[in-house]
């Protein structure tokens, strides 16, 4: 186990339920049954607040860990690119994140690949919340 995976699951700052969030969803990973929870509050086109809750394993934890902290004081245009990115990142092995996004790299190796699925299920779950905020 990568210590670098506990670390950042370790941080649980924004592991917390939003009572007056502006979008929430629900999200399993159908290959694990790892359960998550994202609440958003949306104010002006950024993301004000992340909440996130989730019966999962150490890479879900960390992945949504991460991914909710750098969404706080995002604009909702650039975590879709990073949500698209996420999503398309083990088809190329040669990608890696932008700069600004650079913290991602610890979770996103080709080494974690078999766990893809579950360092992704965050990122479905705010493209969800996406999907529904466009429609």
């Amino acid at each position: 186990m990568d210590l670098e995976i506990i670390k950042i699951a370790s941080n649980t700052v924004n592991n917390k339920n939003l009572n007056n969030c502006t979008h929430t969803v629900k999200q399993k990973n159908p290959l694990c049954g790892d359960e998550m929870e994202i609440n958003l509050t949306v104010k002006n086109n950024k993301i004000q607040d992340f909440g996130y809750q989730c019966k999962s394993c150490i890479y879900c934890q960390a992945s949504a860990s991460l991914l909710s902290r750098k969404s706080i004081n995002q604009t909702l245009t650039k975590l879709n690119e990073l949500v698209e990115f996420s999503i398309s990142f083990y088809e190329n092995k040669e990608q890696t994140f932008s700069k600004e996004w650079t913290s991602f790299n610890k979770l996103f190796k080709q080494k974690n690949i078999a766990r893809k699925e579950c360092l992704l299920l965050p990122f479905r779950a705010l493209a969800k919340i996406f999907k529904k905020i466009n429609e």
